[in-house]
């Protein structure tokens, strides 16, 4: 396998990533652009295509194949999307077909968390770790677990969707069927529809109060802003918690938008879990950022395909 490069996309309810990666984890090209979901599947898969092939005219390079970190749920095994909120209209369509005829390669695919949560085992922070935790925090909540260097996975080969436990029953619905699941809670879009809704009348900032402006305004100090982001640290911390009673991993490592401020989240979340977590050697578990950066889900992309290749022997 020495030398191989890998083909990598990374498709989001916001943007779509694609690049190419080395055998260390290396990005060397990359571009992106917004999903346009709603512009349908086969406009995605040919702009996809024709971004893809501009990387590997700038890396110079002929990869042995192509890895999909895609929002979910997905198929893995046989490359279909499910219902997927982000994704209107895609339900049904397969990215594993879709890329694999366009470049005639072999292509692999899974939930982007799970992408993210590979990148991270073999690249990252949890590099060498016996378990790893992966969560995700931006326009959705989603997570990855990498037990004995393989993917954790669930009956009939599914992908556990840790971003839609419930946490609070009396919580708002969600797209899942579920009310007060963590993702309903916690997500970034979640923070600032509360933001929205509870707002003072005469709140000077309510005009396109977003995500960014609130942890903008916290990190200043603003009194509302830090009300805002301490609840989000709250409730981040309750999931978080939930996932450290249940697994006592040896990391959980936090990405994803939202966590890009990660200063007015960890403190909290690391005493919610001192007050939730009595039974299990919660110190003994690392919660820590991804090291992978903003293009964690990208490179992670890449390792979906080598570590589905070397788990049929590759």
């Amino acid at each position: 396998m020495s030398g191989r490069t890998v083909g990598a996309v990374d498709i989001g309810g916001t943007k779509i990533a694609v690049g190419i990666v080395d055998e260390a984890g290396r990005l060397l090209a990359k571009r992106e652009m917004p999903t346009q979901a709603e512009a349908g599947f086969e406009t995605a898969m040919a702009r996809i295509e024709a971004l893809l092939r501009e990387c590997l005219k700038e890396s110079g390079t002929s990869p042995s194949g192509i890895g999909i970190g895609c929002t979910g749920p997905v198929d893995p095994f046989t490359g279909e999307i499910g219902v997927v909120d982000f994704l209107p209209g895609w339900q049904g369509e397969n990215l594993v077909q879709a890329l694999s005829s366009r470049f005639n390669l072999t292509v692999a695919l899974e939930n982007d968390a799970d992408a993210a949560t590979l990148g991270e085992a073999f690249w990252g922070s949890g590099k060498g770790l016996a378990t790893l935790l992966c969560v995700t925090v931006g326009t959705g909540i989603g997570g990855g677990l990498v037990v004995d260097g393989r993917l954790f996975r669930g009956v009939d080969r599914s992908h556990p969707e840790v971003g839609h436990h419930v946490v609070d029953p009396s919580g708002p619905r969600c797209f899942c069927g579920a009310s007060g699941c963590w993702e309903a809670l916690a997500a970034g879009p979640a923070m600032t529809q509360w933001a929205i809704e509870h707002a003072p009348f005469d709140y000077p900032h309510r005009e396109n109060l977003g995500g960014r402006q609130l942890c903008e305004l916290a990190t200043r100090g603003e009194p509302f802003a830090l009300r805002v982001t301490e609840r989000e640290a709250r409730y981040l911390g309750l999931g978080i918690a939930n996932l450290v009673t249940l697994f006592s991993p040896d990391m959980i490592v936090l990405g994803g938008s939202v966590m890009r401020s990660s200063h007015l989240f960890l403190p909290g979340i690391q005493a919610t879990v001192r007050q939730n977590c009595g039974l299990v050697p919660f110190e003994k578990t690392t919660i820590t950022l991804a090291s992978l950066g903003p293009d964690a889900p990208l490179i992670g992309a890449a390792q979906v395909w080598l570590h589905r290749f070397k788990e049929q022997g590759d």
